[in-house]
């Protein structure tokens, strides 16, 4: 029985595929076991208090800066106002129980920074 030609080509690129198909696996298993690690080093570190708390030292102090300046500048209140909400909402979100997850202090910490950075944003028009 003679095996023709085209026949041993096929299983041949056969083969090939699933030899891929394996080194993919490998691949996939061995990134999806660093990746996973990798975030859960990440999450700990970023998730930390420590992070959040520096973090807003670091926007009051900067808000202080920039919001001084501009009231200098062209003595509007709307962005004070602003970046001082939206600092209240982030350090609101320090003292939120984490019982029920971090919902609460995720919400609380987008719509401070959201409302911060509109402050800054019209701080930064009106000195123009």
């Amino acid at each position: 029985m003679a095996i023709d030609a085209t026949d041993q080509g096929k299983r041949g690129r056969l083969d090939r595929w699933a030899m891929w198909l394996s080194a993919a696996c490998v691949v996939h298993c061995l990134a999806t076991t660093m990746l996973v690690a990798v975030l859960s080093t990440a999450g700990g570190i970023l998730g930390s208090p420590l992070i959040h708390e520096g973090g807003l030292l670091i926007a009051i102090a900067l808000g202080c800066v920039a919001f001084g300046r501009g009231i200098v500048v062209h003595r509007r209140l709307l962005p004070i106002a602003l970046g001082a909400t939206g600092l209240a909402l982030m350090a609101a979100a320090l003292f939120v129980a984490h019982e029920g997850g971090h919902l609460a202090e995720s919400t609380l910490t987008i719509l401070g920074v959201a409302v911060l950075a509109a402050g800054h944003a019209i701080n930064r028009r009106a000195r123009r």
